[in-house]
């Protein structure tokens, strides 16, 4: 099978699209023939060699897949059938023409949605669902600052925040993302090339702060973000775009405000926590993808490239060009 593939770590030239062994489904696995995969910023870390797979995992890039079941492994309990259209949370391997998924981290794909579409929700609305409902612990009313508010994670986050009952708030780096967010359901959006957003979420909060921040970028936001956060607020790491390093007093500053500062990370949970996070996500958010009305959900997706064109997919994530979701599509 073709396979997106880099011999060393490095920039997007290092990246091919090569023939590897095609993989075999093992007791409770199904073979998924890949229609379409996601591109996330841990395929770009690990390109860079600084995000290793979890140990088992495959080395192949790709973390959602959706496509067709074309096998199933032994052990399997009969819920998938061969031919079935499903989308997959994966820890690796997406980013190739055959992926083993274990049958409990396959979801239908809702009525309606396209495969490209499809693989652009398992990741991003996974995780967003996660960060805010299982970490977050969002709470209606709660005022939610999303940044990166125009990622895959972000577009999500918004519109689970929404549909929460609580308040949406974004930044991002330009006006487009901006009106873009607020088109998703944002109530308002910070240009934080252009302003200082903690002062702008306090002015819009009335000084009351937000209630919860997913923050993917760290280091650099940390002053920021503990100023606009409301007394006992929670504030969730997930990522490190803006560095890992802090210089200054976070523990007093977080302390005067009695914040949480709680840290997550989705690809390394074990497949008991996955499960039980498909399972709860497809009993409660899938259904909102095919209902027509306000409370209908939508995969933003920005471009799809065909698998060929790797180089170009990471180097336009790597210019933050995106609204939305970079999806590849594979040779069927």
């Amino acid at each position: 099978m073709l396979a997106v593939h880099f011999d060393k770590p490095g920039g997007p030239e290092n990246l091919y699209v090569k023939e590897v062994a095609k993989p075999s489904p093992g007791e409770g696995e199904v073979l998924l023939k890949v229609a379409a995969s996601a591109l996330n910023r841990a395929d770009l870390m690990q390109r860079e060699g600084q995000y290793d797979p979890p140990p088992g995992a495959s080395n192949i890039l790709g973390l959602e897949a959706s496509g067709h079941v074309v096998e199933l492994g032994p052990g399997c309990h009969g819920h998938w059938k061969i031919g079935d259209a499903a989308m997959a949370l994966l820890p690796g391997g997406g980013q190739a023409q055959y992926v083993t998924v274990p049958e409990s981290l396959l979801m239908p794909i809702p009525e309606g949605l396209t495969l490209p579409q499809a693989a652009a929700i398992p990741e991003a609305w996974l995780t967003a669902f996660q960060l805010l409902h299982l970490v977050g612990n969002v709470q209606a009313g709660d005022y939610v600052l999303i940044h990166a508010g125009l990622s895959g994670v972000g577009t999500a986050a918004i519109q689970l925040t929404r549909m929460a009952g609580a308040i949406p708030l974004v930044t991002a780096g330009s006006q487009q993302k901006l009106q873009m967010a607020e088109k998703l359901g944002a109530a308002a959006g910070f240009n934080y090339k252009e302003e200082d957003f903690s002062e702008a979420t306090l002015k819009f909060t009335k000084g009351a702060g937000v209630n919860l921040i997913l923050d993917c970028i760290g280091g650099s936001y940390w002053e920021k973000n503990v100023n606009c956060l409301a007394l006992d607020g929670r504030w969730v790491l997930y990522g490190l775009m803006g560095g890992a390093d802090i210089n200054g007093p976070l523990f007093s500053k977080l302390l005067f405000k009695r914040g949480s500062l709680i840290t997550s990370l989705l690809r390394s949970r074990d497949n008991k926590y996955k499960q039980m996070l498909v399972n709860a996500f497809t009993e409660k958010i899938l259904p909102h993808f095919s209902t027509e009305g306000p409370q209908r959900l939508l995969p933003v997706l920005d471009r799809i490239y065909p698998v060929t064109e790797i180089q170009e997919a990471h180097k336009y994530m790597e210019a933050n060009k995106n609204l939305g979701k970079i999806v590849l599509e594979l040779p069927q």
